[in-house]
């Protein structure tokens, strides 16, 4: 999990993502960001962080695994994507192709997209050692390089959606590359999560910014002046309002809990904070006719 480092804008709280990596030296912010600049930022940024990342989660993760977020649900557990044998899948921000080379092995042709170069290099590296392949190619959610109806399924594990300043575009291109009828599901950090500090320990049960403040949070290099991390806030009205506006019909809506004996802290998620408030929530959602 990302961690707030203390800097000028001190008292900004840093969203939860599940991610760990620990900038040096950043100033803290909450302001508008263009997407175009969320790009800049975004990529570079899991370039820098891809080798610690999969170092520290991947035996977590599993070289073929589909793990939904920090709590451990699995999709053989969630059912998410339903049936995944025969079918195209694509994963949307793939990372090291973890899920994917899941839907692989379970009969499916698991695809992966990410704008990190070094996570696609891991996912080749997996590829190699698995003998499971994933074909991946660096993009953008924003501009999905496939024909329409292209897929079956479509989804995002803690990938791109929450990384995303068009979040209306993006999900305007998942509709566009499913299939009539296809599947999309996706998790992201539990949107209530943004009103507490990103703390494992008792500090991040206590709400200290608004819920409805949807100012995205930006992390600035002090030296040069350029962004180096963002993360966009929705609110679980905007997501199920998002995915109606794109002829989504959403079918389940899952707040993992935390298991009991899951002892694993992943940046601010702890048994401590998951025991009492949701930290995840997996939309699924299937593409009308």
């Amino acid at each position: 999990m990302p961690q707030q480092t203390p800097g000028p804008m001190d008292g900004v709280a840093r969203p939860p993502a599940p991610a760990d990596h620990l900038p040096q030296s950043v100033e803290v912010d909450r302001r508008a960001v263009s997407e175009d600049e969320s790009r800049r930022a975004n990529g570079p940024e899991w370039d820098r962080y891809a080798d610690e990342y999969q170092a520290t989660h991947g035996e977590f993760l599993g070289d073929i695994g589909f793990v939904w977020g920090p709590e451990g649900l699995t999709e053989a557990a969630a059912g998410a994507l339903g049936e995944v044998a025969g079918r195209r899948v694509l994963e949307v921000g793939s990372g090291a192709g973890q899920c994917s080379r899941w839907v692989t092995h379970r009969g499916g042709t698991g695809i992966g997209v990410d704008l990190s170069l070094r996570q696609l290099q891991h996912s080749r590296r997996i590829d190699e050692e698995t003998a499971v392949q994933v074909p991946s190619t660096q993009a953008t959610a924003t501009a999905l390089p496939f024909r329409d109806a292209t897929f079956d399924v479509v989804f995002s594990s803690f990938g791109a959606l929450q990384f995303v300043a068009d979040l209306d575009l993006a999900v305007a291109e998942v509709a566009r590359v499913l299939r009539p009828g296809g599947r999309f599901a996706f998790s992201i950090t539990h949107p209530t999560r943004w009103s507490f500090p990103d703390d494992p320990g008792p500090d991040g049960l206590v709400a200290s910014q608004s819920y409805w403040d949807r100012t995205p949070y930006v992390e600035t290099d002090p030296g040069t002046g350029t962004v180096t991390y963002v993360e966009h806030h929705r609110t679980l009205g905007d997501w199920v309002g998002l995915l109606a506006q794109h002829r989504f019909h959403l079918v389940d809506l899952l707040e993992p809990e935390w298991p009991e004996g899951h002892e694993r802290v992943w940046g601010g998620w702890s048994a401590t904070r998951g025991r009492l408030t949701p930290g995840t929530a997996l939309f699924v959602a299937d593409l009308l006719p």
